[in-house]
């Protein structure tokens, strides 16, 4: 039964494809969680998956041609993977929000994301974090991401902490965007962030 189990996982897992990221509640269909779990850690010490966190798996993606080796997913997509388990919305939120808009190079070795589902911490290798913090409903409602991400950046940064070079590099990243598809985003900022966001179209 154990060794039917396990080959049901791996067919899974190959139809999906190396660089796929699963979790026990991936396969309840084979069998109850704690069989599933059995055959995942016998997957693990065999090398065939490689185990992200707790619960959290990699069917991983090789780099022979390089000799890189594993290629390993960015935080965001592990985040992303655990928000579409969870059925939940996420954003990125403060260091890694002024990291992903280039208003600093330093990468946080906690990632934080604010979310409509549950609160957690996920403990990844190298000593890295995904934080995901409970948020109302009103920071999760924007439709333009750039305009969300800027919006928790600059609140990362603060009001009186806002720089030349900061706005120059947000300056520059707002040229792309149509300040029609950010209109609806205003109302949800506040007025300080508002006022710098408008004034990138004046």
């Amino acid at each position: 039964m154990q060794e039917n189990i396990g080959k049901q996982i791996v067919s899974s897992m190959k139809k999906c494809g190396r660089g796929s990221i699963f979790f026990p509640s991936s396969f309840t269909a084979y069998g109850d969680i704690k069989s599933v779990s059995k055959s995942l850690e016998r997957l693990t010490n065999d090398s065939f998956i490689i185990r992200l966190a707790n619960g959290i798996y990699l069917y991983p993606k090789i780099d022979k041609e390089l000799g890189l080796g594993v290629l390993y997913p960015s935080v965001e997509d592990v985040a992303l993977q655990v928000a579409k388990r969870d059925r939940a919305h996420i954003a990125p939120t403060g260091a890694y929000a002024m990291n992903l808009l280039g208003l600093s190079t330093q990468v946080p070795m906690n990632v934080v994301f604010l979310t409509d589902g549950s609160p957690r911490k996920i403990r990844l290798g190298n000593h890295r974090t995904i934080t995901f913090k409970h948020t109302v409903p009103k920071n999760l409602a924007f439709t333009n991401k750039t305009a969300q991400l800027a919006t928790f950046a600059l609140k990362e940064i603060g009001q009186n902490s806002v720089n030349e070079e900061h706005l120059k590099t947000l300056k520059h990243v707002f040229t792309t965007i149509n300040e029609k598809s950010i209109e609806a985003d205003y109302k949800l900022m506040p007025a300080w962030i508002r006022k710098i966001i408008k004034s990138f179209y004046e």
